[in-house]
């Protein structure tokens, strides 16, 4: 749980004063909304009369019954339901955006003109706003494509690098490109606040400010390494399970009772790596002397590893490895890992109260020791806020 200094909790938050109207659902929108309400925006988040699709998506629940799917990207919000159908709602829209800083959706692309709430009929009322939309595959020839992260992460080609390599492609594990995409909505909607800042400080006449992100290229831009190796050599990678095309020993090794990740990624590390495994002439052993021959003798690498590692328990390892300043750990699952932050004094979770009841979610990951994230409202409930188009900011 995140503890606010009252010296900090008196400044105001680097949002404060910023007003999101979010026309996001799922997964993506509601990040970058949640990330910006943590410092400070006042997010009123828009639903239909069935409200955001993830209310449905249980189980698992909360002990309120509610789905803990939307929960978990949905705090500090205020929830206002609208049907946008509805001549009075609409004109309840139209005015809440007129009294926005920010306005941010993920419908297809054309649902927003249609109801006069894309960027171009916004800014005859509001001429600085800024407007983000996020796709699945932008609003060009890819417009009628469905924006699914599954889908991305097959048709983008995340898919043909995760699983091992005699199995079927698999996902990750979660919604990794919603996430991500998330993530950079969040910075570019940070980015056009600033540009907006500039030219109103250099007397410039206001203008909207547009930020545009689509999932595709945002998980291409995430493939980071592996893109950069298609880009510049026009070869695909494959799957390699758990191992690391360019760096060995980088991956899962097994231990006498379960398996442990080793990550080295020099050769002074891998000398101290052997050496502590009891094995030090590995180092000169003319297969494993540098980083490229490691790799170039991957298999071989990892026979020799685990005949030594399999004399005693990961635990053990793990504690004389990582000990020693090697980057060496065990598989952990959720809870533990979150035990993990907590044990490292890294308060990995917020916690709020809700009708008796705790909610809890992952902690806001920018640290900010002057400012911090705070935690003020849970996810709240379909429409729990209809006084959301006061004129007044959060």
């Amino acid at each position: 749980m995140s503890n606010v200094s009252s010296e900090s909790a008196a400044r105001p938050l680097p949002l404060s004063g910023i007003r999101v109207v979010d026309f996001t659902r799922v997964l993506a929108g509601p990040y970058a909304t949640m990330m910006m309400a943590d410092f400070g925006a006042d997010v009123i988040k828009i639903e239909s009369t069935v409200g955001d699709e993830t209310r449905a998506w249980a189980p698992p629940k909360a002990a309120d019954g509610s789905s803990t799917y939307f929960s978990g990207v949905n705090r500090n919000k205020r929830s206002l339901m609208l049907d946008l159908n509805d001549p009075a709602d609409h004109a309840q829209a139209l005015e809440l955006v007129s009294t926005a800083d920010v306005v941010i959706e993920n419908f297809r692309p054309g649902v927003m003109a249609k109801f006069g709430l894309d960027v171009d009929s916004i800014a005859d009322i509001k001429p600085d706003i800024v407007y983000c939309s996020l796709t699945g595959f932008g609003a060009g020839a890819g417009k009628d494509l469905a924006g699914y992260d599954l889908l991305i992460q097959a048709m983008g080609g995340l898919m043909s690098i995760t699983g091992s390599p005699d199995g079927e492609p698999t996902k990750a594990g979660v919604a990794l490109v919603d996430v991500i995409s998330g993530l950079n909505a969040f910075s570019g909607v940070l980015l056009a606040l600033r540009n907006r800042e500039a030219a109103a400080a250099a007397g410039d006449p206001p203008t909207p400010q547009r930020c545009e992100i689509d999932l595709l290229t945002s998980l291409l831009a995430a493939l980071s390494n592996q893109s950069s190796a298609v880009l510049n050599t026009g070869v695909n990678p494959t799957r390699m399970g758990n191992a690391h095309p360019s760096i060995s020993p980088y991956q899962l090794y097994r231990a006498a009772d379960r398996p442990i990740v080793i990550a080295v990624g020099s050769d002074r590390h891998f000398v101290l790596l052997v050496e502590r495994l009891g094995k030090a002439e590995l180092a000169t052993d003319a297969r494993f002397v540098t980083n490229a021959d490691r790799v170039a003798h991957r298999d071989a690498l990892t026979g020799e590893l685990e005949a030594l590692l399999a004399k005693r328990s990961a635990a053990d390892w793990v504690d004389d490895l990582a000990g020693a300043g090697l980057p060496v750990g065990p598989v952990n699952s959720i809870s533990e890992a979150f035990d993990l932050a907590e044990r490292l004094g890294l308060e990995p979770s917020a916690s709020l109260e809700r009708d008796g009841e705790t909610v809890r979610s992952a902690a806001n990951p920018i640290h900010l020791p002057e400012t911090p994230a705070q935690y003020v409202l849970p996810a709240p409930y379909l429409d729990e806020h209809p006084e959301a188009n006061w004129k007044e900011v959060r």
